[in-house]
């Protein structure tokens, strides 16, 4: 019995990392800026795909931010593949922005220069800001 308990706790604090890997608490899930630029990186990696992504400012120069995407396994599912973002692409990408306040964010869903429109869509787009 003991080692039973002891095998159940040891798996219980290997795994919590895991879970706490997977937390969105860094970012506002209840806001959703949306973002006007060129693809710099798209990054097709596990455990999540990643885009690097150069916004203008204002006065010409760029803001770097760097968003978060699901897995490869699920961005397939969702219609996505490894050559679907090519560095200078002009994109426009709805993410659920950082909480620091950070160029960053997790992926909501993008628009590809065809009209193309990809992601995962579950926030509401009336919450949009443009940036």
């Amino acid at each position: 019995m003991k080692v039973r308990l002891l095998a159940a706790l040891t798996a219980a604090i290997v795994a919590a990392p895991a879970v706490a890997h997977h937390s969105f608490a860094m970012f506002d899930m209840n806001k959703v800026v949306t973002l006007k630029g060129a693809v710099e990186v798209f990054k097709w990696s596990n455990p999540h795909a990643w885009l690097s992504l150069a916004v203008p400012n204002a006065d010409g120069t760029a803001e770097h931010w760097a968003i978060e995407l699901t897995s490869p396994n699920n961005l397939v599912h969702q219609g996505w593949k490894r050559t679907t973002l090519k560095p200078g692409d002009k994109v426009t990408v709805m993410v659920h922005p950082l909480n620091s306040g950070k160029a960053g964010g997790s992926l909501y869903k993008v628009k590809l220069a065809d009209g193309t429109e990809l992601g995962s869509a579950t926030s509401q787009d009336s919450s949009n800001n443009a940036k």
